[in-house]
């Protein structure tokens, strides 16, 4: 006889909760099985089912994930917000917030991008046989990327923010 598992039972093991600040939590999510390099190779080959472990993959993957965000804030009349050097983010937020609570309705209400230093995954073009498929292997650095920042306001939770750091450009090397 099956049962129905609860999200906790789903993600023990899986999940550890860092409270940073009394009125702020901070749930920070990874892939486990891409934290060393050799496991970036095995997620190419194994699950994305690539024969060459190319970093130009991820850099599609990265592609897509913008494109997605685009359409989806220009189908839902979303304001996209980039955010410069020395600017507090919630500062420029905070109006439409404000807007947003006004209405009483759940929504997202401004995607906001920056470029900020994550740690990424750097490939490097193993020398090899020209007559062979290239061959690559990865090392963590740390480089800007795109994090995108979804503001929200719930009638519940009042504001809020989800930040997805988006890893790629990944950079190529020969070597």
């Amino acid at each position: 006889m099956s049962r129905v598992v609860t999200v906790p039972e789903l993600l023990d093991g899986y999940t550890a909760l860092d409270i940073e600040c009394l009125d702020r939590i901070y749930l920070n999510g990874y892939v486990p099985m891409l934290q060393v390099g050799g496991q970036v190779i095995t997620f190419l080959h194994g699950h994305l089912g690539m024969k060459i472990a190319s970093p130009a993959v991820l850099e599609q993957i990265g592609t897509r994930f913008r494109q997605a965000v685009a359409r989806f804030a220009e189908s839902n009349d979303i304001p996209m917000v980039k955010f410069t050097k020395g600017t507090r983010k919630i500062e420029v937020m905070r109006p439409a917030l404000a807007r947003a609570a006004r209405t009483g309705r759940p929504q997202v209400v401004a995607i906001g991008w920056a470029q900020e230093f994550c740690h990424v995954w750097e490939a490097r073009k193993r020398v090899t046989d020209p007559s062979k498929p290239p061959q690559f292997s990865y090392a963590m650095a740390e480089r800007r990327v795109t994090c995108y920042y979804f503001y929200l306001w719930d009638a519940d939770f009042g504001p809020a923010f989800i930040r997805s750091a988006l890893t790629s450009p990944i950079r190529s090397r020969s070597g």
